[in-house]
């Protein structure tokens, strides 16, 4: 994949956007465990431990794109990606940050920030993998573009976020489109249906997987709004 390249760009493109809608709980996070530093240490937090989290994340998602190479790898984690693009249109269980604590301590803050990112980074991991296609130019300008506007517009974000929802469909949208195109790209796939045939199953795969997504998130958020009306009718 070429930098001149439209398909490099849009590549891009996806995995900014994804990692900033999967990101809203990790800049929660950062938000957290440095807002108990002094005054004059609290950015420096904010920064070393975003610069740990993108490093750590680099190594991380180019593991898991090296993985994604394997045998029925990507099947699983077409249907991973899915369930996560799903959980991102559900409403959030309140207080789920609430486990992180604050530090007084620079170096502490900025251990729990890598820690915590690194577990809570997941979702995020096997997007951006399933899109780079294990392209690691796209990896590293992605997650180096991505987290720093996370970090620097945690607020903007989440505020654009609850005023549009569309925009979070759309980005679980295209998850479960790039869970579909990852579905069909497995070397199984290719083995059982040969190439020519998964070339022109490309696209619509990719479809039905957006549709899925959108289909079962509406239904398991609409399910639930009605069991909620039901227990404040009681």
């Amino acid at each position: 994949m070429d930098f001149m390249q439209p398909l490099f760009w849009l590549a891009l493109l996806k995995i900014i956007w994804i990692n900033i809608l999967l990101s809203g709980d990790n800049a929660v996070v950062i938000a957290m465990a440095c807002r108990s530093l002094p005054d004059n240490l609290r950015r420096w937090g904010m920064i070393l431990g975003a610069g740990v989290a993108v490093g750590m994340r680099v190594v991380f998602t180019a593991v898991v794109a090296t993985l994604l190479g394997l045998p029925w790898l990507k099947i699983v984690g077409s249907l991973a990606l899915m369930y996560i693009a799903v959980d991102l249109v559900l409403p959030e269980d309140e207080g789920g940050e609430g486990g992180v604590h604050a530090h007084d301590n620079l170096w502490r803050a900025v251990g729990t920030i890598a820690v915590a990112d690194l577990v809570m980074s997941l979702d995020n991991v096997v997007a951006i993998a399933a899109v780079a296609d294990g392209n690691w130019t796209l990896i590293i300008i992605g997650l180096i573009i991505s987290i720093p506007m996370i970090i620097a517009g945690a607020a903007l974000i989440m505020s654009l976020l609850s005023r549009f929802p569309v925009l979070v469909w759309a980005g679980a949208g295209l998850l479960g489109w790039v869970a579909g195109e990852m579905f069909i790209s497995d070397s199984k796939i290719h083995e059982w249906l040969g190439d020519v045939l998964v070339h022109q199953l490309e696209y619509p795969t990719a479809a039905i997987g957006a549709a899925l997504v959108l289909a079962i998130g509406w239904f398991i958020a609409r399910s639930r709004q009605g069991a909620h009306v039901g227990e404040a009718e009681r």
